[in-house]
């Protein structure tokens, strides 16, 4: 029967058959990409898509009336000595005032001298706020607040004696967007270069370092087209394009590197260009198919979160993992049979000897041996520790099951005592952004007034007298309730059945104070007075409101997300090495890796054990969405390792080897490149621990810690321990999933000559290795 060549096969051994047609039609394929999403634009969520729960439904109840609630600033005025009474000091109030209207960019402005604007007076009468609406909408008043914060800072110079800030919804997020893009810029201008030197030390050669970080740019660069399009269905806020960026570097370098360290082992095993070529696209390709598709179906899990930031996130970083897929599978293949023996141009001559040791592929312009394949090719070598630590586990498998998976249960331990919050302005250091500063002044000297409750009514009654008379009983229950606040704002809009009343609540707008302030306002005002109104739809919403509606919901989310993911999981392990206990090692293993790195993250971040280390201030809580992101993206990414290592093993036993042995050559021969890999998404995930953001720490450190026990303990002891012990049971494939078998493709002959031949079962099907 002839045998099936795989997706990857086939698509590698056309490109290095059609090498120019294959390189041109991905340069027109990213171009084409980069010029149609620069056309079409990327979709940002809608401010209901963003959070869910009752926060959700005002939202929807704004957008369904067509209100578009425009974004709320105050100028904060502050004095070390004088009062509001002062003429210095009225004289600066008078002057925001007129800067304020005379921008073009403001309405609803209340001076602190009206009769309206008394309550936003402090109590020492020292401080006071100006406060005014943008013209547009929250969702667009960010990218034209910047004229009104240039008027605001033109009337501090004029008053030197005056603290003269200003602060809302607009100029926080314009100033944050801009923090935002400026600290991931930085970290992708980081990561290329450290990418390359970890490349150059793992492959000894500028050519063979240099194309991984080429293919993953120009893949991150389609991606970033591709994403204008699925966003039109998926739509992404910046989080998702930054994040896509970083994870798109580290898969499409990862995917690259295998792909290289084959061919270059091909070669080095006597094969000419094209056969080692071929080679690799049975071997390497189809491991990176099979891991890129694990990291879609656990990223596509995002979906049922139903929050519109992991839903863009799950979109940007599935469109960025199928792009470096599809590159690693089709133009590298050609790129490597155009380049030959010259992908091994610009040795480093210090490490030229070690890395000849470890993968001697002839040198530029040299010709590759003709001797014919060995039966059973020595593996790469590895270090003498890690060799020394897999003998003895293959040894002593249960004794290394205990010591290490118990020491990774201990790790795991301290994540059941994770306790989830919204960090909300405590996300970033006061330093980091000068408006964070404004805003604690604000908190001191109006508690509340920076982030109120926002309660939308839907009614068609408005202005009537039941109406009315719900807003006063509104009014004064604001004024009686512990943690409410005024001054309590009303104001009418869209098609003229919807209003919103704002009140303050205390606390900081995300710490407890503010949460319960919140459900007093929900369980026991609101029902009371506003709720009381005959045919009223009413929900309150507001940042606090959206942090905790959120929070809630992705708890929730949680279990059918990490469900889909655990299940569809071994669905693609299982069918693609048709071995259920393969399957099930790899979820236990899987699950027992993140868990460990949840234990690290709770230690460090909830506990505090890494503040000074990491340089940030412990909230005692972890970021509500870090554990899903965690989960999905940790579970996705570990497939690399894992779908390499076992493909490698499951090809030496098709070649004839015995489980043992296999196991020890496959675990070996895949070090080289595991190692460089790991270090390539340990470096990238470093860069997340690097940026300001606290909840961004989090996700670095979670994924650099699973990712090094992944790498380490994961792959060296835990893997082939547990398929040590379970022996040749690890091959047995269910009648419904048998195939007939097929030879190794680049060494054929080498099952009949091996002396460590173990009887094949004719039942097990043969799949391909990394």
């Amino acid at each position: 029967m002839k045998n099936r060549r795989s997706l990857a096969e086939a698509a590698g051994r056309w490109s290095a058959s059609h090498r120019w047609a294959a390189v041109l039609l991905w340069l027109t394929f990213v171009v084409a990409a980069t010029v149609i999403g620069s056309a079409v634009g990327t979709a940002a969520p809608t401010p209901a898509e963003l959070t869910n729960g009752e926060a959700r439904r005002a939202e929807e109840i704004l957008d369904r009336a067509g209100f578009e609630l425009p974004a709320h600033e105050v100028v904060f005025l502050q004095s070390e000595a004088a009062t509001v009474d002062d003429p210095a000091f009225r004289a600066a109030v008078t002057d925001t005032v007129r800067a304020l209207r005379d921008s073009g960019r403001t309405q609803n402005v209340v001076s602190p001298l009206d009769p309206a604007g008394r309550p936003a007076v402090s109590a020492d009468r020292r401080a006071a706020l100006v406060q005014f609406d943008m013209r547009s909408a929250t969702v667009t008043a960010k990218e034209e607040v910047q004229p009104v914060l240039d008027a605001v800072a033109r009337v501090g110079k004029a008053h030197p004696g005056l603290r003269v800030e200003q602060f809302g919804e607009a100029s926080f997020q314009h100033g944050y967007d801009t923090k935002l893009h400026e600290d991931y810029t930085e970290a992708e201008n980081l990561s290329f270069p450290v990418t390359l030197v970890i490349l150059l030390l793992a492959f000894g050669a500028f050519v063979a370092a240099l194309l991984p970080v080429v293919l993953a740019l120009t893949a991150v660069v389609a991606a970033g087209g591709l994403l204008a399009l699925t966003s039109q269905i998926a739509h992404v806020d910046q989080n998702g394009t930054s994040v896509m960026s970083l994870i798109g570097i580290a898969v499409g370098v990862d995917y690259s590197l295998f792909y290289i360290r084959r061919f270059r082992e091909e070669r080095a095993r006597g094969q000419e260009a094209q056969a080692a070529v071929a080679a690799a696209a049975a071997t390497s390709g189809h491991s990176v198919v099979v891991s890129g598709l694990t990291v879609i179906v656990s990223l596509a899990g995002l979906f049922l979160s139903g929050n519109g930031i992991f839903i863009g996130m799950a979109g940007a970083t599935i469109v960025v993992v199928a792009t470096a897929v599809l590159g690693s599978v089709t133009v590298l293949p050609a790129l490597l049979s155009l380049l030959g023996d010259r992908v091994n141009t610009g040795r480093l001559p210090r490490l030229r000897r070690r890395t000849e040791s470890q993968d001697p592929t002839p040198a530029a312009g040299t010709a590759a041996p003709a001797a014919p394949a060995p039966a059973a090719p020595a593996p790469p070598r590895t270090g003498r520790g890690w060799n020394a630590l897999l003998r003895g586990v293959l040894k002593r498998p249960l004794v290394a099951v205990v010591v290490f998976g118990g020491l990774l249960t201990a790790l795991l331990l301290p994540a059941f005592s994770l306790h989830t919050g919204e960090p909300g302005v405590s996300d970033l250091p006061t330093r980091a952004l000068p408006a964070l500063g404004t805003y604690e002044r604000i908190q001191q000297a109006f508690p509340g007034s920076a982030t109120p409750a926002k309660v939308v009514v839907h009614s068609t009654d408005l202005d009537g007298p039941e109406t009315r008379a719900a807003l006063d009983r509104f009014r004064a229950a604001a004024e009686n309730t512990p943690g409410l606040h005024g001054p309590v704002t009303f104001r009418t809009g869209g098609d003229g059945t919807v209003a919103i009343v704002t009140v303050g609540l205390a606390g900081t707008g995300t710490d407890e104070a503010s949460v319960r302030a919140l459900h007093t306002l929900r369980a026991t005002v609101v029902p009371a007075t506003l709720g009381t109104v005959r045919g009223a739809d009413v929900a309150v919403g507001g940042t606090t409101a959206a942090s905790v509606d959120s929070g809630d919901h992705l708890s929730d989310a949680t279990g059918r997300v990490a469900g889909f993911v655990l299940v569809f999981t071994f669905l693609v392990m299982l069918f693609s090495f048709r071995s259920p206990a393969i399957a099930a090692v790899t979820l236990v293993l899987n699950l027992l890796s993140v868990g460990a790195a949840y234990g690290v993250v709770v230690l460090v971040f909830q506990h505090g054990w890494g503040e000074g280390l990491l340089d940030f201030t412990s909230t005692g809580a972890i970021a509500s969405w870090v554990p899903l992101f965690l989960f999905v993206f940790l579970f996705g990414l570990s497939m690399d390792y894992h779908v390499f290592v076992v493909s490698r093993i499951r090809e030496g036993h098709d070649r004839g080897l015995s489980t043992d042995r296999a196991i020890e050559e496959g675990v070996t021969g895949t070090a080289g490149a595991v190692t460089g890999a790991a270090v390539v998404m340990v470096a990238v995930a470093a860069v997340f621990g690097t940026l300001p953001q606290l909840s961004m720490k989090e996700s670095g450190v979670g994924m650099s810690v699973a990712v090094l026990l992944d790498a380490t303990v994961i792959r060296v002891v835990l893997l082939p321990a547990a398929l040590k012990l379970l022996g040749d049971r690890i091959w047995h494939t269910p009648r419904l999933l048998r195939r007939p078998p097929a030879p190794h493709p680049a060494a054929p002959e080498t099952a009949a000559t091996d002396p460590e031949r173990s009887a094949r079962d004719d039942r097990r099907p043969v799949t391909t290795g990394a």
